[in-house]
C-alpha cells in the first residue's frame, strides 16, 4: 500500500513524459551513430539447446538456464571481454547478457549488450566491447531485429522512470558481512532452492541470480511476457555487501514503452521484490 501511494502522489506532481533524464553528452568515439537504441534483439523461435549452441560458438559462455512456467526459457550468458568491462566496483550487473526463448510468443528476444551496457555501465561503458558483442550476437542467431523498445542512448546512463523514482546508482542493500558469509547465507536459505546461478566476476565481487517468490515473478505476465528474460533477480555481492538493482528502475529500464497506467498495475511489486531478496540475508 506504501508503495501504491507514494506512485499515486509522485504521479499527481509530475505530468508523466516516459522519464525524467539528467542531460548526458555521449562521446562521440564511444557512442552508436543512432540517437536511439532498443533494449532488444528479436527473431524467430528455437529450442534451448540450439540457443545455448548459438551461443557457445559465438564465443560467449551459458552461465545458466532459467525455466518460466508458461512462458519459455531465460538464458544467462556472458564473455570474458563483458566479464572485463563489469569488474570495476558496483558494474557487476552489466556482466551478463539475457536471451529468452519465448515459447508464449513463439519468438527469441536477446538482450541488447549496448542497451543495457550503457545503463548498467554509466561512464565506465565501453562501445567497443559491446558493440562487439552485439555483432556476434548478430552472427549467431540471422535475421535478428532491433526491437521497438528504445531510448535515447545519450539519456541511458542517467535513466529514471520520473521524478522521484531510482537510477541505478540507488541500488536496494539486502545485507552486510564477508563475502564468503553472504554467498553461504544465499546457498542455504531453503536449502538453495532460490539459488539459479553464482557467477564470481572477481576476488571482492560474486554475481547470484535468484529466483524470486512464485506470487512476485507473476508481474511479468502484466508487464510483458515478451521480456520475461528479466527473470532471475540479480543480486551483486561485493565488498561485504549484497545489492540488488532497485526494481522501479530495473523494470522500468527492461520495459521502455511502460506507461504510467501498467507500472502502478505493479504498484506493489517493488516492495515484494526487496522483501523476497532480503530473507536470505537476515
Amino acid at each position: 500500500m506504501r508503495n501504491f501511494l507514494a506512485l499515486i502522489t509522485t504521479a499527481a506532481l509530475v505530468s508523466f513524459s516516459g522519464c525524467a533524464s539528467k542531460s548526458v553528452a555521449a562521446d562521440a568515439t564511444n557512442a552508436p551513430m543512432e540517437k536511439e537504441v532498443s533494449a532488444y534483439l528479436v527473431g524467430a523461435q528455437t529450442d534451448v539447446a540450439t540457443a545455448k549452441g548459438a551461443l557457445e560458438t559465438a564465443g560467449f559462455t551459458v552461465i545458466s538456464e532459467y525455466k518460466i512456467k508458461k512462458i519459455g526459457t531465460s538464458i544467462v550468458f556472458t564473455s570474458d571481454a563483458l566479464t572485463a568491462a563489469a569488474s570495476k566496483e558496483g558494474r557487476g550487473h552489466a556482466a551478463i547478457l539475457r536471451l529468452l526463448v519465448d515459447d508464449a510468443n513463439k519468438q527469441v528476444s536477446i538482450t541488447n549488450p549496448v542497451y543495457f551496457g550503457k545503463a548498467f555501465l554509466q561512464d565506465d561503458f565501453d562501445y567497443a566491447t559491446a558493440s562487439a558483442a552485439l555483432a556476434a550476437i548478430n552472427k549467431a542467431f540471422p535475421g535478428l531485429k532491433m526491437s521497438d523498445d528504445k531510448w535515447e542512448f545519450d539519456g541511458l546512463s542517467s535513466y529514471h522512470f520520473m521524478m522521484g523514482m531510482p537510477y541505478y546508482e540507488d541500488p536496494m542493500d539486502l545485507g552486510e558481512g564477508d563475502n564468503a558469509a553472504l554467498i553461504a547465507k544465499a546457498k542455504s536459505y531453503k536449502k538453495g532452492k532460490f539459488l539459479v546461478f553464482e557467477y564470481k566476476l572477481s576476488d571482492t565481487a560474486t554475481l547470484l541470480g535468484y529466483e524470486l517468490g512464485r506470487k512476485t515473478s507473476k508481474f511479468v505476465k502484466k508487464t510483458g511476457t515478451n521480456k520475461a528474460q528479466i527473470l532471475p533477480y540479480t543480486i551483486l555481492i561485493e565488498n561485504g555487501k549484497a545489492t540488488a538493482l532497485a526494481p522501479k528502475f530495473y523494470i522500468a529500464v527492461s520495459y521502455p514503452l511502460l506507461s504510467m497506467g501498467e507500472f502502478m498495475t505493479i504498484a506493489t511489486v517493488p516492495g515484494a521484490i526487496e522483501k523476497d531478496l532480503k530473507k536470505p540475508f537476515k
